[in-house]
């Protein structure tokens, strides 16, 4: 087993220091899967994907009983299709379907939500020559919601959404909320659907509601952040949240610390601060010094 401090700095995004624990500990011990599972989210984070497909590869062929190993080599297939585009993308995003649904079928006791998320995701957004199949994501949904009543929704929102059903998508995401007892994360997911409908007055409401929510998560600050700064409003707030989010002692793998000090120097930046901004990119490239993104960003606004 990999040590369990490899976890924790994956969890915190001190990416080097993983990076460097797992490879030491994969030298000694290459047929530990779960080390390689490790990896492969270390480089999942860092936005590397091929060395995200090869080590979450490794970690299937260890253990091809895993759910979790075969979602996050989905994962890292789809992103890699994303970033690929074109007839390149193809072949990989068989490959993310046959491993969504390898996770879900070695998953008969709905342990592993996510993947199951994860593939009604897929069936929603491909197209259907390439395996997209609306009512196997409708019934993945109906599914989930035996379990999990707001990601069940949230499904069934995204499903919406995509049909152009946007009346039915923000119903099913005010029901996610009030299944969750207001959940901070169901507020953002909302204020997600308002940007991408372009209604950017109550994307940002929804990240104010979010912020008062009674049920609080580290990663509602994060994304709350991150939709802020893509949406083009409020720097100043969404620069206030992410400092919050660093502030923070259980900060989540899907926001690494590193890429959040990178986000804060894009947010320092566009107001015209960029000292700050450079020393934002500095700490980024301290926990991750592979991080391309804020690589660029400190070479560019070095010149």
């Amino acid at each position: 087993m990999a040590a369990p401090s490899a976890l924790e700095l994956l969890k915190s995004g001190r990416a080097d220091e993983a990076l460097s624990e797992l490879q030491a500990h994969i030298r000694k011990d290459p047929s530990d899967a779960e080390a390689w599972n490790l990896m492969a989210r270390v480089y999942f984070q860092l936005e590397r994907w091929d060395d995200a497909i090869r080590a979450g590869e490794k970690s299937v062929e260890l253990k091809p009983s895993s759910s979790e190993y075969h979602l996050w080599l989905g994962r890292a297939y789809g992103e890699k299709a994303d970033a690929s585009g074109g007839l390149g993308a193809l072949g990989l995003v068989r490959k993310v379907k046959s491993e969504f649904e390898k996770a879900v079928e070695l998953d008969p006791k709905a342990q592993n939500l996510p993947a199951r998320a994860d593939l009604a995701e897929f069936y929603t957004e491909a197209p259907g020559l390439l395996g997209g199949d609306k009512g196997k994501a409708r019934a993945l949904a109906d599914f989930v919601m035996k379990y999990d009543a707001p990601m069940g929704h949230a499904i069934r929102a995204r499903l919406a959404r995509e049909q152009k059903k946007y009346d039915i998508a923000e119903k099913e995401l005010r029901a996610a909320i009030e299944a969750s007892g207001d959940e901070a994360h169901y507020w953002v997911s909302l204020a997600s659907f308002y940007r991408r409908t372009g209604r950017l007055d109550e994307m940002e409401a929804a990240i104010n509601r979010a912020l008062e929510a009674a049920m609080q998560s580290s990663i509602a600050l994060f994304d709350g952040a991150s939709l802020l700064l893509r949406g083009g409003r409020n720097f100043p707030a969404a620069a206030a949240m992410m400092r919050r989010y660093l502030s923070l002692e259980n900060p989540s793998e899907e926001g690494p610390v590193f890429e959040a000090h990178f986000l804060l120097g894009v947010l320092l930046e566009k107001q015209g601060d960029t000292q700050s901004a450079v020393r934002e990119y500095r700490a980024a490239l301290a926990l991750a010094s592979q991080y391309k993104k804020a690589q660029d960003a400190l070479a560019r606004i070095s010149r």
